[in-house]
């Protein structure tokens, strides 16, 4: 899944960041509301972990706006304030489900699965599916397959194809899957990014089969059935 963090505590985006990532996910953080209610009503995500306690603009406000625009992805609030109350106006307020601080990663993430279980059951089963050309994605049963072969691949592996799919036929450059894929805002002069996408072409473009992963020279990278 592609998801929106809301956080404005640094050591609590990076606790959330690093879980989720692990997990396999694709994960953007924003650290105020305003940047948070941008990057919601602007982009596609295919769910926000929004903390409720925010700067500029607060958890329940951005909430409501998405809602009120139509957003019907899931949205778990995370806030220390855990009373009834306190709960119930963030739910009524658009909020799928309601985490009280601190919490387990691993409970953040079992919410996650049954949220998208949940919406995945109203709408049609393609919706879990990426695909280009034979290649297929399968987001929620988290598998790869190319020409009925299954492919099996590593959470970053995972991730970073994700990426590139939800990109397809677009030059991806290293800043853009070092901030999506690996949390770097500034490029760390290493070959990481080269030798993931190394052994990725190596899973996904084999021998008698067109290839699908492309370098784009002095750009990036793009993902489609189109050659350079």
């Amino acid at each position: 899944m592609k998801i929106l963090i809301v956080e404005d505590d640094a050591e609590q985006g990076r606790y959330l960041q690093k879980g989720l990532r692990e997990a396999g996910h694709i994960t953007q953080l924003a650290d105020n509301g305003r940047d948070g209610l941008f990057l919601g009503t602007t982009e596609n995500f295919d769910a926000i972990v929004l903390d409720r306690m925010l700067p500029q603009v607060d958890g329940l406000t951005i909430l409501r706006t998405l809602r009120a625009s139509g957003k019907d992805l899931p949205i778990i609030v995370l806030s220390a304030l855990g009373e009834v109350d306190e709960r119930i106006e963030g739910l009524r307020a658009g909020g799928d489900d309601y985490l009280v601080k601190p919490f387990s990663i691993s409970e953040l993430l079992a919410r996650l699965d049954a949220l998208q279980r949940r919406s995945g059951g109203a709408k049609p089963a393609e919706a879990a599916l990426l695909r280009v050309g034979d290649l297929e994605m399968n987001l929620l049963r988290r598998t790869v397959r190319r020409a009925g072969r299954e492919i099996a691949l590593k959470p970053k592996a995972f991730a970073l194809l994700e990426y590139l799919m939800r990109h397809a036929d677009q030059v991806v450059t290293r800043s853009m899957l070092l901030e999506a894929v690996w949390d770097y805002h500034f490029d760390p002069q290493t070959n990481v990014i080269d030798v993931h996408v190394s052994n990725l072409r190596a899973a996904i473009d084999a021998p008698g089969l067109p290839a699908l992963i492309h370098t784009v020279r002095g750009a990036g990278y793009r993902l489609g059935l189109r050659g350079e």
